[in-house]
């Protein structure tokens, strides 16, 4: 197995790993908005999720960029409760840009920084770590993507079968994900 595709795996089995499922929630709520039609809007979403949370792990990586690890383990959830709360407030997706594409970005900063530990331990010493770098996020983007299917075609089941709505659908799933959010931020205060 080459270098990229080790790395890959390891960014496609971190994400998917239920035992973070906090990016999960937030990529689950961050699409909740939409449905399976809108998967153009969809996969630019996770990009720029992608984008957001691969420059900062870029940075800590490189150790240009330092913060406390309980602070961000507590931003990860206030992150996804902010995003659900959007949702709840404005749970219709707006054509155009809108407010969940700016959570994406600002918010992929943050989860990013929760990663960086991460991969620090994995690329140990590493010669060159732009390219195992660049691998794992492109592994991270693609369990997202996969993440992203899942939801949308598990939320079929009551779209189309129980008829219900995709507004009432957002609304149900952001709830949801609120509440868990809440517990998790009263969970890993770092005060």
């Amino acid at each position: 197995m080459g270098q990229f595709e080790l790395y890959f795996r390891l960014g496609t089995n971190h994400i998917l790993d239920l035992a973070g499922f906090d990016h999960i929630l937030f990529v689950i709520v961050l699409c909740s908005l939409y449905s399976i039609s809108d998967w153009k809007r969809i996969i630019i979403l996770v990009t720029a999720f992608t984008i957001g949370h691969s420059l900062t792990l870029a940075l800590a990586t490189f150790k240009l960029l330092f913060i406390n690890s309980n602070l961000i383990e507590f931003l990860i959830p206030v992150t996804i409760a902010i995003t659900a709360a959007g949702n709840i407030i404005h749970p219709k997706a707006a054509k155009g840009i809108q407010l969940n594409y700016f959570f994406a970005i600002f918010f992929g900063l943050i989860h990013g920084l929760g990663f960086s530990s991460y991969l620090q331990a994995l690329l140990g010493n590493e010669v060159s770590i732009l390219n195992p770098l660049f691998a794992f996020n492109v592994g991270l983007e693609a369990g997202q993507l996969l993440i992203v299917l899942f939801f949308l075609l598990l939320s079929l089941v009551p779209l189309l079968v129980f008829k219900v709505n995709q507004k009432q659908w957002t609304l149900v799933v952001s709830s949801i994900i609120l509440g868990m959010a809440i517990m998790m931020m009263i969970e890993s205060k770092f005060w």
